[in-house]
């Protein structure tokens, strides 16, 4: 559109700027990244969650030519470090590496009031993959899930299990096995894994759901009988246990994930360079070796299969936690 008072020098500014600004984003693009990158995180340091984003900032720093700064945000079943990444700018800078439970399960128990877990979210990349084990006290009188499922049918409302709080994993993923197998055993929900752990080794409580890391010295001190792996594929950690499939169950499939995510509207492009270039770090035998002596995986997927994974978890679980009635608290 012409503007006819504007004069010659006038519009030949306002022509530069407007090129200027239209050739903004891919200047910005081939300069990315020209300053520190923060990777945000849902939980304290020491868990799963921290441990897949320090595993990822240092190597990903490195190869960016920028610092990676992990910034521990724990609380609010997640929603406190989630929601100041859902406001940040989308500018590839403020990045989140997201816990699936807080993901794809707190979402239905307590709906957040300011993010939401598909639409305000560009799935990056997923880090690591971590299967849960079944672990009862040695003194129970089972060792198999198949032993585990007939026991509680034979003694409805007598077993019952750890969780590290209502609407967690370990409370999901067991009621999914509840529905599968129509037994019944009650929850009892505990601040954090460690206090839920710590009473299952006091005998407290029957039995419990986890990843591997906190159980693995457990069970091979015989402190704890590991019944089942709810992976596709057995643990070598753990090479006797069978899988859930193995043992009667194949669609107790329950996967911790721990996945990297940019605010909506981050470019496709700054998206993709973060996805390759942790792709490529993922790929190297150091990486796939850290992660397996914290009993996971080193599982990438990429923007557009994580974007359907989410989605397929975030509905799955929307099912399970619909079908058990679990509220928030």
């Amino acid at each position: 559109m012409s503007i006819p008072f504007l004069t010659k020098p006038l519009r030949a500014c306002l022509a530069a700027a407007t090129l200027a600004v239209a050739a903004g984003p891919a200047v910005a693009l081939a300069d990315y990244p020209d300053r520190p990158i923060t990777l945000l995180v849902p939980a304290a340091p020491g868990g799963t969650t921290d441990l897949a984003a320090r595993l990822i900032a240092q190597p990903l720093g490195q190869a960016l030519g920028q610092t990676v700064v992990v910034d521990n945000k724990p609380g609010a079943s997640g929603s406190i470090a989630t929601s100041a990444v859902a406001k940040a700018a989308p500018d590839g800078y403020t990045l989140l590496l997201q816990y699936s439970g807080y993901n794809a399960i707190s979402p239905h128990v307590q709906p957040p009031q300011d993010w939401d877990p598909i639409k305000d979210f560009a799935p990056v990349a997923n880090i690591l993959s971590a299967p849960q084990v079944i672990v009862v006290r040695p003194d129970l009188p089972v060792k198999s899930l198949k032993e585990l499922v007939a026991y509680a049918k034979a003694n409805p409302d007598k077993l019952n299990y750890a969780s590290s709080g209502n609407g967690a994993l370990q409370h999901v993923a067991t009621e999914l096995l509840k529905q599968m197998a129509d037994i019944k055993i009650e929850h009892i929900p505990y601040k954090g894994t460690g206090p839920a752990l710590n009473d299952l080794l006091g005998g407290a409580v029957d039995m419990t759901i986890t990843t591997p890391p906190p159980l693995l010295g457990h069970i091979a001190a015989g402190k704890l009988r590991a019944l089942a792996v709810t992976g596709p594929k057995r643990l070598d950690s753990l090479p006797d246990v069978p899988t859930a499939a193995e043992a009667g169950y194949p669609d107790l499939l329950v996967s911790s994930w721990f996945a990297m995510y940019a605010p909506a509207g981050t470019p496709k492009a700054v998206v993709d360079k973060l996805a390759g270039t942790i792709e490529e770090i993922m790929k190297t035998e150091e990486f796939r070796k850290k992660a397996a002596e914290q009993g996971a995986e080193a599982e990438f997927m990429g923007p557009a299969k994580l974007a359907e994974y989410t989605k397929a978890e975030y509905d799955r679980w929307g099912k399970v936690v619909k079908a058990a009635g679990i509220k928030g608290n």
